[in-house]
């Protein structure tokens, strides 16, 4: 039981020792591109969720 948990720990450190970590402006450049889809995608929707709304009142008058 004790060698099957070494042996792990032993294989999970060997992984994270592969594992390429972002570098400061690549981890900035991610921020900003996800800010700006996010900013997009709610600007998009609030005006479908208006036009939506406008028209469903016009019905409805």
């Amino acid at each position: 039981m004790k060698n099957n948990l070494n042996h792990h720990i032993h294989n999970a450190k060997m992984e994270l020792a592969k594992v390429i970590f972002p570098t400061k402006p690549q981890v900035k450049q991610a921020f900003i591109a996800v800010i700006a889809v996010v900013t997009f995608i709610v600007v998009f929707l609030a005006l479908v969720d208006l036009i939506m709304s406008s028209t469903v009142s016009a019905i409805l008058s």
